[in-house]
């Protein structure tokens, strides 16, 4: 006896090595299942790979046969052919109803990412105990979304779509131009500016004037300039977005954002000159990078780093990252998803 075809929305996480999706993608095809739907997110402990399957095998079966073939965490949830539709047109109509009724944004955040509950919260402090099936979205001062979704924990990219998508229920904010001012803790003005050609003899200048230690914790050696090429590619929109900070005709600082080939996930870099550490021009730079990186539609911010950058270190952690070790016993790696930035 056939047994009937069902559908399946199914969700694991893997690690990030050649061929992953392919092993996963041939333990479907096995089982007689045709995948018509596939999402790749980042989320805080890997890859989540989710797809939507036709196929006919029970749930268990499915689980059993993803995680022979490397899947962490497979999580198979039964599916309907309502949710087979093209996901950015989903999205976008989605969108267009917001625009026109606002206020229902907690009922299309909830369609948006299908949870169970949605609803308004007030002066509610986020608990600090991690809650994967809780998503809090904040929308203004003391006040935020807060869905629920039992059975498929939220991802650090489902929390970055949300966040996109609460923004379109606000009024417009200021947007900063190309040119934005950032007050330090001692009263100190910088202009920051997005790095061009123009400041390739600035920023040797600054090079020039950072220590052998401030460079080392920079580009993990004490390069004494930037090659012309390095230079380049960091001024190059189609790989990042650097910003540097000026001062009284000189460049000071010098923040990257750079893209990555993992989905949602861009990487932050700083050099800060001597003088200038200390002051909170890191953490006002880091700031902007991690907005930035959100506007760009990123759900995470990573920073590799020398293991003895103390300063580097705490400026992360107090912005909400987590550092875990690498491979390289001297190298350790912050994650900082957007949306703890954007809470705090």
């Amino acid at each position: 006896m056939l047994m009937a075809m069902g559908f399946l929305r199914i969700r694991t996480t893997v690690d990030e090595r050649p061929g992953r999706l392919a092993s996963l993608a041939a333990a479907l095809a096995a089982r007689g299942g045709n995948i018509l739907g596939l999402s790749v997110q980042s989320n805080a402990d890997g890859t989540v790979d989710e797809f939507v399957a036709d196929i006919p095998a029970t749930p268990e079966t499915v689980r059993e046969a993803l995680e022979a073939a490397g899947g962490r965490r497979v999580q198979v949830v039964p599916a309907t052919a309502h949710e087979l539709t093209d996901e950015p047109t989903r999205a976008l109509l989605l969108a267009s109803r917001l625009r026109s009724t606002p206020w229902r944004l907690p009922e299309l955040l909830a369609e948006l990412l299908r949870a169970d509950d949605a609803r308004w919260i007030y002066g509610e402090a986020v608990s600090d105990l991690p809650d994967p099936t809780q998503l809090i979205v904040p929308v203004a001062a003391r006040r935020a979304v807060r869905l629920r979704r039992g059975e498929l924990p939220f991802t650090l990219t489902e929390a970055a779509r949300a966040a996109s998508f609460a923004r379109l229920a606000q009024p417009p904010a200021e947007r900063a131009g190309a040119e934005r001012a950032a007050k330090l803790a001692d009263g100190a003005e910088v202009t920051v500016r997005p790095l061009t050609t123009i400041y390739r003899e600035a920023v040797r200048d600054l090079h020039d004037r950072c220590s052998p230690e401030a460079r080392r914790f920079r580009y993990f050696t004490s390069m004494p300039t930037l090659p012309p090429r390095m230079f380049d590619r960091l001024c190059d929109r189609n790989r990042g977005q650097s910003l540097v900070a000026g001062h009284d005709g000189q460049v000071v600082a010098m923040a990257n954002l750079m893209f990555t080939p993992d989905p949602g996930i861009a990487e932050m870099a700083f050099l800060v000159e001597d003088r200038w550490q200390g002051r909170g021009l890191g953490r006002a730079l880091a700031t902007m990078l991690v907005r930035d990186a959100r506007d760009l539609g990123y759900a995470e911010v990573r920073a590799s780093m020398l293991s003895d950058n103390v300063r580097m270190r705490r400026l992360l952690l107090s912005l909400g990252a987590t550092i875990g070790y690498t491979e390289d016993p001297g190298v350790v790696e912050a994650r900082l998803p957007v949306g703890a930035l954007v809470s705090a």
